[in-house]
């Protein structure tokens, strides 16, 4: 009897633990953001105040009437389905290579592949724009699409690697013992495995598209902003933390969205979701 006393109050012990992190790590710092972006010009918000002393939209205003958000959004918004569906189209072929054989030096080549998300972003983006000069890319949203499309590619790798890893040998040579077309055996064999894991890493480029900021701002300013650009320009010299709260909600919310949508696919394949995470 004392022992299952003891197992349920560690239970909640952890589950308080949990839930306290998670208001800690998420709800509060969401909450602040949200009220830091409501904050009246006529009166700041300063200490001893615990909040705000008046409440009012003009913040989201003065920031979509005279910054180039609006323009900001759409190049982000247009940027990112093309860099997810580029980024997808080059990774499948390694990641079938990657999931389906087996060759000499295929860990060391896999490594290699994932090299982009240990070097720093500027350091990556500082040569990538000298790179562009050289090759005579003039255009700005193809240098960064471009960009983006190389330095999110391990992610697409990764999680594709394990969707191919997961298909099953024995149902595709049962399907073609059985007579099926070579279309059939994709469909029965390889698609239903292939699904989630496709859809999880096109969300997540098309996220991580969004929010990237190094080979946007070098390669894009002054010509293509993007929501990132306009954000730290508001986190940098001039500091203005209520409007850098309006974009950030304008940055977050929809990204958060995509994510969760992404992690209700990828609870299809417990592996996928291991090596997105990761």
């Amino acid at each position: 009897m004392k022992k299952n006393v003891d197992s349920s109050t560690l239970r909640i012990c952890v589950m308080l633990l949990i839930a306290g992190l998670f208001m800690l790590w998420l709800v509060i710092p969401f909450i602040l953001t949200i009220l830091w972006s409501l904050v009246d010009k006529s009166q700041p918000w300063a200490w001893p105040d615990a909040l705000p002393p008046a409440l009012s939209f003009g913040r989201w205003v003065e920031v979509w009437t005279t910054t180039a958000l609006p323009q900001a959004l759409r190049n982000s918004y247009q940027l990112a389905p093309a860099v997810a569906i580029i980024t997808l189209l080059l990774a499948l072929p390694a990641s079938w290579a990657f999931g389906r054989m087996e060759f000499t030096g295929k860990a060391a080549v896999q490594n290699a592949v994932l090299l982009p998300l240990v070097v720093p972003g500027f350091v990556i983006a500082l040569f990538f724009s000298s790179l562009l000069n050289f090759i005579g890319v003039a255009s700005r949203y193809w240098g960064i699409l471009i960009g983006h499309s190389i330095i999110l590619m391990p992610y697409a790798v990764r999680i594709l690697t394990i969707s191919f890893a997961q298909i099953r040998q024995d149902t595709i040579d049962a399907a073609r013992d059985m007579g099926a077309s070579h279309f059939q055996r994709f469909s029965v064999a390889w698609l239903p495995t292939l699904q989630p894991g496709i859809f999880a890493a096109f969300i997540i480029v098309f996220t991580l598209s969004i929010e990237e900021f190094a080979i946007s701002y070098i390669i894009g300013s002054p010509d293509f902003t993007t929501v990132p650009t306009i954000l730290y320009s508001y986190l940098g010299y001039k500091f203005i933390r209520p409007n850098a709260a309006v974009i950030s909600i304008m940055l977050v919310v929809p990204n958060v969205i995509l994510m969760l949508i992404a992690e209700k696919l990828m609870i299809r394949n417990p592996v996928s979701s291991f090596a997105a995470k990761g």
